[in-house]
């Protein structure tokens, strides 16, 4: 190699280290923004609301100067950009106060609740996913068919009923008039004081502890709810992969190998899926934390004691620690996951790196 070649060589990798490295500021000024606004949203939403959080902790009847020293301990008397400073101070360090309904931190609280959630979004996502991308192939194979249209009209669906609805609904056919599903909760009462759960996912313990008879009735308390939130996964999975599909399928590689003599069923599954796969994996992520997200009035309704619920409970008791705490930790892992797949999908697709 030539001393040119070799500076040529060094200007390039120069650049790719520059490229990089503001790469990665852009990377933590986006995450160290959007969490600083999630924190800002949660602050003002707790002044903004008609609830006065002295008030939910000693009660209606309490004296004026109870009130107002409690208002001292929690900082209430102090002007509005210092109440903010400190409440981003407590949070950066995960204190989030403590419950009224409780009695505990928060984030003890949290600990606790959200194992139930991240499991019942999981098995939602599982059956979105192993349904969803069938579907959207089905779908996009037969475009204008029959199997089109339904399709279509199950995504539509799953896009415009009400979830509560339903949910209301799976309740009455499923378990009380067939009764093939457990009543609402995530366990029977007979397993809950004999089985003992280490790390929180219910699925998980039971299959490392061996106990059988508790899995299989977890899994008839998991399945409607799950499968509802499923349901809704399945309706936008399966509506971006058929439109991924679609435009991959009208790409001139599938002509290629149409002409090379490739059998239909590689060029769709082993060629156009794989190409359409890498932007599925963003879609799959995004919609479990969706899911994550949105699965509030599910729990509500089937009795799910996860984050939800748990938010649901304080709201209507006014605990507005335990509904920001739950709002934070929520927003934070909805960015993380939409953070995560859009690095996945840089290292997925090989164009986006040399970007």
């Amino acid at each position: 190699m030539t001393i040119l070649e070799s500076k040529t060589e060094a200007r390039r990798s120069g650049a790719r280290a520059s490229a990089f490295a503001m790469s990665l500021l852009r990377f933590l000024v986006i995450v160290v923004t959007t969490y600083l606004g999630l924190l800002a949203v949660t602050f003002f939403i707790g002044r903004v609301v008609p609830i006065d959080p002295a008030l939910a902790i000693v009660g209606d009847r309490a004296p004026a100067h109870v009130v107002e020293r409690v208002r001292e301990q929690l900082g209430l008397n102090l002007p509005l950009y210092q109440q903010f400073f400190i409440y981003v101070r407590q949070a950066l360090t995960g204190d989030f106060g403590t419950s009224v309904l409780t009695t505990n931190p928060v984030m003890t609280d949290i600990r606790r609740v959200f194992p139930a959630t991240i499991e019942l979004a999981s098995v939602g996502t599982l059956i979105g996913a192993v349904f969803g991308v069938p579907l959207g192939v089905l779908a996009a194979v037969k475009r204008g068919s029959i199997a089109d249209q339904i399709v279509r009209v199950i995504g539509l669906i799953g896009y415009s009923v009400p979830i509560f609805w339903l949910g209301l609904l799976a309740l009455v056919f499923f378990y009380a008039k067939l009764n093939w599903v457990a009543y609402p909760g995530r366990i029977d009462i007979v397993y809950e004081y004999s089985f003992t759960p280490v790390t929180g996912f219910y699925l998980l313990d039971a299959t490392m502890q061996g106990r059988w008879d508790v899995l299989w009735d977890l899994f008839r308390h998991i399945i409607l709810p799950g499968g509802l939130l499923g349901y809704f996964s399945l309706a936008y999975i399966s509506r971006m992969t058929r439109s991924f599909m679609l435009n991959e399928l009208s790409q001139e590689y599938i002509v290629a190998a149409r002409a090379k003599g490739l059998s239909e069923t590689r060029i769709i599954w082993f060629h156009a899926l794989r190409n359409a796969a890498v932007p599925l994996v963003t879609v799959i992520a995004l919609s479990y934390a969706g899911l994550l997200e949105g699965s509030v009035l599910t729990e509500t309704i089937f009795s799910w004691p996860g984050l939800g619920l748990y938010i649901t409970n304080s709201l209507q008791n006014a605990d507005m620690n335990a509904v920001l705490g739950g709002t934070m930790v929520i927003g934070a892992v909805f960015i993380a996951i939409n953070l995560l797949s859009d690095i996945l999908y840089h290292v997925l697709d090989p164009r986006t790196r040399s970007r």
